[in-house]
């Protein structure tokens, strides 16, 4: 799909946050919230760590306790199935747990083209339902405060809860709004015929279909129903995975978001390449797909989208709009946090009907 990048940036690495304590390692900073406070843009980043320790014949398997440290539970390897380079499996029950935890960073980026501030403000998992980390921030500015979604992973599943925060300074939790297993959660920031509105990825047990976007409404941020699925097609480049990427934006015609599609592994242990694409949904109806792209904009090109902990992914989470220029944040690789520069008008042109 020709829709050149302007620039690409690479703004930060693992090298470049530290870890939450000596025991732990960074392995990952990506796939950040991104809005505009003020003057400048911040980013809530998911910083990555794993265990340095290795114990031969174990494999460290971290979490959050009750009082918000952490734990690595040291798990056999005769016991456990490597699901992926992110997952295993136990073997006696059949139930999964990750090879790392997450929490969010705040970053401050000045224009949004690079960094200004590494902070030293961290969102850290609390409770039970986040026992596992928190991930994937999604940030939307709703009548003047600056929400955000977030994944919840535990041992009962990956659910996603919800915060707000007037300055990026402090937090407010509002708790789970979409029970497992849902996540990439985006919100609206206007109301859609007098109710609050939101994109939500569904995960089925069964295969009834292939991976799908839900749309859902309600009155108060919290309770969720009306749902409707949202069209995307069934191109091969989307047939793993799907989800939505950046919260909606309005322009002329509709509400514009970036969504992630995958392709589904041909190979055991493989995850697949990840790709950044685009819709125009109905500004009343929202469900309804108005032009999409015909294939992907957002390809892993660059040398740090093609390598890192799962390679080949470009994976959309934040948009940003700089005078007819749209600044799209994504995680690169499970690895690395990036910048690509879009013209807006040349990105809308390309959709399709």
């Amino acid at each position: 799909m020709d829709v050149p990048r302007i620039s690409s940036r690479l703004l930060l690495g693992p090298n470049d946050l530290p870890a939450s304590n000596d025991a732990f390692e960074v392995i990952g900073a990506f796939n950040p919230g991104a809005v505009r406070l003020d003057d400048e843009v911040v980013l809530l980043v998911r910083v990555v760590e794993r265990p340095r320790e290795r114990r031969r014949g174990h494999t460290g398997l971290p979490r959050w306790d009750e009082e918000g440290g952490l734990q690595v539970d040291w798990v056999p390897n005769e016991g456990l199935d490597m699901v992926d380079p992110r997952v295993v499996r136990r073997k006696a029950d059949g139930l999964v747990r990750l090879t790392f935890v997450s929490h969010l960073r705040v970053v401050r980026c000045g224009d949004g083209r690079g960094v200004r501030q590494i902070t030293n403000i961290a969102f850290r998992p609390e409770g039970r339902y986040e026992e596992f980390g928190v991930e994937d921030a999604r940030i939307t500015t709703i009548k003047g405060r600056h929400y955000f979604t977030y994944v919840a992973v535990s041992r009962h599943g990956v659910a996603t809860a919800l915060a707000s925060t007037a300055d990026f300074r402090s937090f407010e939790r509002h708790g789970l709004i979409f029970c497992p297993e849902n996540k990439d959660v985006v919100l609206f920031p206007e109301e859609v015929r007098g109710k609050f509105a939101a994109l939500h990825r569904p995960v089925g047990g069964q295969a009834f279909c292939r991976p799908e976007i839900w749309f859902a409404s309600s009155n108060d941020l919290l309770d969720w129903g009306g749902h409707k699925v949202v069209n995307l097609g069934d191109e091969d480049w989307q047939s793993g995975r799907v989800g939505a990427g950046t919260p909606p934006i309005e322009v002329e015609g509709g509400w514009l978001v970036l969504y992630h599609g995958n392709r589904r592994p041909t190979q055991p242990g493989e995850v697949g390449a990840y790709f950044g694409a685009a819709l125009l949904l109905d500004r009343e109806a929202p469900f309804d797909v108005l032009r999409r792209s015909s294939g992907p904009f957002l390809v892993p090109e660059m040398a740090f989208e093609v390598n890192g902990f799962v390679p080949n992914v470009v994976f959309p989470t934040g948009l940003v709009r700089d005078e007819g220029k749209l600044l799209v944040y994504y995680g690169a690789a499970d690895t690395a946090t990036g910048v690509a520069e879009f013209s807006e008008r040349g990105l809308l042109e390309s959709l399709a009907v």
